[in-house]
């Protein structure tokens, strides 16, 4: 039997316009735009195009993209990056149905908080009906973003169309990476749930772990809060791991070796630039790590240079740097403690 291998990345594949602005604006004021950069965007797309750029010459893997573009600019300039990083397209389809997901990410050039305007596009057409999983040797599934993928995010009678999706890939021998999204709305806990056991590695912000796990950590993020959290989530069913990342550091809970944690890099305010993709890029180093056996600690430590990367430019790739150079910010700037 072929050695499983690589990453096969499914979901969300966007194209992000990011606006430097100078100030968030109350309803009906103005706002000045300083500033117009178009990237990618959406878990799997910035994932895969991180690893690439940690590893300019080669990945250490394979790397293939799974979901749809629209027939349009947007969706060819996606196709064109991605084979321009070395990500497999084949699984990467078009369609004539809808456009190519976008969003406006209004970024604020003294704190690098950003919002999103986001148009769901062809990502909400994406279904299990649109990847056949036999066709990959893959050791890695990752899907994102649940709550924003509207066809798999359907309810059936037996859980969501996501859910069989992942029950697929695992009956498949992948092991299964899920990231969520921010969104409000009150079917939040009933979409991500049914998903749950079928999930080797979740991977979650303070604001979804919040939703998932009816723990508050918008009052108080802390290890011991956010590893109470984590504990939650995977008594609800995660298979093996929960990850819970904040601007403050993160936490990981493993049924087997237990808590990890770590705080994030201590960047200086005028280093960072923005905040578009940290969460995706702290993503990239855990399923990095996770690929690589580089275990939980150092996987955690990766991450979080990773993401402190990320936020020297206002792109969710930008600032990414060759792996070394993203572990020497750690070394440069330490990390908080957490």
């Amino acid at each position: 039997m072929m050695e499983r291998l690589g990453i096969l990345a499914a979901g969300s594949y966007i194209v992000d316009h990011v606006k430097m602005i100078d100030a968030w604006p109350p309803q009906d004021a103005l706002a000045t735009i300083l500033s117009k950069e178009s990237s990618n965007g959406g878990g799997p797309y910035n994932l895969c195009k991180d690893i690439s750029r940690l590893f300019p010459e080669k990945p250490p893997f394979p790397m293939a993209a799974a979901g749809l573009v629209g027939d349009d600019a947007d969706g060819h300039w996606i196709l064109a990056d991605c084979k321009k990083h070395q990500i497999d397209t084949t699984h990467l389809k078009i369609t004539a149905e809808a456009p190519t997901s976008y969003t406006d990410v209004m970024t604020v050039e003294s704190d690098g908080r950003r919002t999103f305007f986001h148009q769901r596009g062809a990502n909400a057409l994406f279904s299990e009906k649109d990847l056949d999983l036999s066709q990959s040797q893959s050791r890695i599934f990752y899907l994102g973003y649940l709550l924003l993928l509207d066809r798999l995010d359907e309810l059936t009678d037996n859980g969501t169309r996501a859910s069989a999706l992942l029950e697929e890939a695992r009956s498949r021998d992948f092991l299964t990476v899920v990231d969520l999204v921010s969104a409000e709305g009150g079917n939040f806990k009933k979409i991500v749930s049914p998903s749950l056991p079928h999930i080797d590695l979740l991977l979650t912000n303070e604001f979804e772990a919040s939703r998932l796990s009816g723990i508050d950590l918008h009052q108080e993020f802390s290890a011991e809060s956010a590893e109470k959290a984590a504990q939650t989530i995977l008594d609800m069913g995660v298979r093996q791991r929960v990850v819970i990342h904040a601007p403050f550091g993160a936490v990981a809970v493993d049924r087997d070796q237990g808590t990890f944690t770590i705080g994030s890099v201590a960047m200086p305010d005028d280093a960072i630039r923005g905040a578009v993709g940290a969460g995706d890029a702290f993503a990239a180093g855990i399923v990095y790590g996770l690929h690589e056996d580089l275990g939980i600690a150092e996987s955690l430590k990766t991450a979080a240079c990773i993401a402190a990367s990320c936020l020297l430019h206002p792109t969710p790739s930008g600032g990414i740097r060759p792996l070394d150079d993203c572990l020497a910010l750690g070394d440069q700037w330490g990390f908080r403690d957490f």
